[in-house]
């Protein structure tokens, strides 16, 4: 990955020789790989999603709740032919799809192991959207299901919370790109094979940035093309100390405020109980098995 322009930053480092902006290098690194039951129910059923989380990531959300592998540098670095036989002993395991959590930075690799595994349940790609379209492109046809953030609208809160100003600029095109990739929803039951599902957090005090958000898909995709996941599960962070405005949880008047308007613009998709916002929601990233 000589000079490497994966992701936004293009930070143009060879990673055969360093970590990138994102913290990769040249193997794939991952802190855990195993079934999963708290996404949303299209996609955990009831055998669960079988989830791998890769480290690093190319944002730097102060609020981040994977903090330990996105920063921390937890994790194993593993060959291509390694986490092949990870996604098949998932796989195995009877999951509903292979659930690949922020894992652009690695895009060569991961193709490369899924290629190797010819997984016959879907892949799902699970990030924060912030992508570029060339590098999504390099993945039509090897995801089935795409998963994205859709975090911010301001260029201010997303430079303050994220350190990149042009988080809606780039997330928005990258949006557009997963939806002319999988342009429809496709059912087996009750489990989504193909198809998109956004989710938006809402964050303390930043209902008027998600009401933007809405408009934004509003304005863009067919309702009837994809789903809402709209969340309501923000916890602060320790790092959240020095933003005091975000350092609380969101309240029942803000989330309402946010889910009355998807509801009237006609969304349709999955809104959280406000209790859903604890912390062992998070999985524990103990290499499980890496």
């Amino acid at each position: 990955m000589e000079g490497c322009t994966l992701c936004p930053r293009r930070c143009g480092v060879d990673r055969r020789l360093q970590a990138g902006y994102c913290g990769g290098g040249s193997l794939v690194k991952a802190a855990r790989a195993a079934k999963h039951l708290w996404e949303e129910p299209c996609i955990s059923g009831t055998n669960g999603s079988g989830t791998v989380f890769f480290s690093g990531c190319t944002l730097g959300c102060v609020f981040c709740q994977n903090r330990e592998i996105s920063r921390g540098g937890v994790g194993k670095e593993v060959t291509a032919e390694h986490l092949a036989d990870i996604f098949r002993r998932l796989e195995a395991q009877g999951v509903h799809n292979l659930n690949l959590v922020t894992p652009t930075h690695f895009t060569p690799q991961i193709l490369q192991a899924l290629e190797l595994a010819k997984p016959t349940v879907p892949v799902v790609m699970n990030t924060g959207g912030y992508e570029r379209v060339e590098t999504l492109r390099q993945w039509e046809g090897a995801v089935q299901i795409y998963l994205p953030d859709l975090k911010f609208f301001s260029p201010a809160l997303s430079g303050k919370y994220a350190a990149a100003p042009d988080y809606f600029e780039v997330t928005s095109k990258a949006i557009l790109e997963m939806h002319r990739q999988q342009p429809k929803l496709v059912w087996d039951g009750n489990m989504l094979k193909r198809g998109m599902i956004v989710r938006h957090l809402v964050l303390p005090g930043c209902v008027r940035d998600s009401l933007a958000l809405l408009d934004f898909l509003d304005n863009n995709l067919p309702k009837d093309s994809f789903l809402l996941s709209l969340m309501s599960q923000y916890t602060p962070t320790a790092a959240c100390a020095a933003y005091p405005e975000i350092n609380r949880r969101v309240t029942t008047y803000e989330y309402r405020k946010a889910a009355d308007r998807a509801a009237e613009l006609g969304f349709s998709g999955f809104a959280q109980d406000r209790r859903s916002a604890r912390e062992e929601y998070t999985p524990p990233f103990d290499l499980e098995g890496i």
